[in-house]
């Protein structure tokens, strides 16, 4: 890959380097966050490493996973977050005056981000549609949010559901949707609905958001934790040249 190039592939992944300007909105797409936890996920489960590896674009939803190609190839990852998707796509749509579908969380949830979109960006149309609560869902389930999206014609879908099945639901069911952009934002519908806040913005600029979210949910990070140390582990062996990505 040229040093222009705005990805940079390395072991299966697409990295974005410094902006969404590199995703074309009239394509197809999947636009996945990739993290610590994730990537630990995906060290044993097949489906997450497949989700992860065949996105189209990958963006750092923390910095740490964007250590390993600075420190092994020299190359600098810009940390864009889910929250970061979830605005840049936006304001293209409010530019464009397009469509957004959000797919994910419970129906008062998923109302009060219609309202408040529809105040930050007016001129783009907006279609919601409330899944199942479930961990895994059935082929009846996969068809009705199918057509609920294509009826809607989107040009974006954001998709919020838990970490990893919304990675692997965006992956697995681009081919069935009638949509240009597929980005995986999870937090973020709570956030935006006002259902829970994001940690501030210096713990943003420092990398450190996690930090406050172990205060704030304790039981998450003691979920994660294990997949968290897996990926340090993994990365000290590879840059000691140990291991192989």
């Amino acid at each position: 890959m040229t040093e222009n190039n705005p990805v940079f592939h390395f072991s299966g992944y697409a990295l974005v380097k410094d902006s969404l300007d590199c995703v074309p909105l009239d394509g197809r797409n999947v636009v996945n966050t990739i993290s610590p936890n994730s990537y630990g996920i995906s060290v044993h489960d097949k489906a997450m490493d497949e989700a992860l590896k065949g996105s189209e674009f990958l963006i750092l939803d923390g910095v740490y996973f964007g250590w390993l190609p600075r420190f092994r190839y020299g190359q600098k990852i810009k940390r864009i977050t889910g929250w970061d998707s979830f605005q840049y796509f936006s304001h293209k749509m409010q530019e464009r005056k397009g469509r957004v579908f959000f797919l994910g969380s419970g129906e008062e949830t998923l109302q009060m981000i219609k309202e408040r979109y529809a105040k930050d960006f007016p001129d783009v149309t907006v279609g919601t549609y409330s899944p199942p609560f479930k961990p895994e869902f059935t082929e009846e389930d996969n068809e009705a949010m199918h057509k609920a999206v294509n009826d809607f014609h989107p040009d974006v879908l954001f998709v919020g559901m838990t970490a990893p099945k919304q990675e692997k639901w965006s992956y697995r069911n681009k081919p069935y949707l009638d949509v240009h952009v597929i980005t995986a934002i999870g937090n973020v519908f709570d956030w935006y609905a006002g259902n829970s806040k994001r940690p501030g913005v210096f713990w943003q600029k420092i990398g450190m958001e996690w930090l406050v979210r172990i205060f704030l949910r304790p039981e998450v990070f003691r979920r994660n934790i294990t997949n968290q140390m897996l990926f340090f582990r993994h990365l000290l062996l590879i840059l000691l040249r140990i291991k192989k990505l």
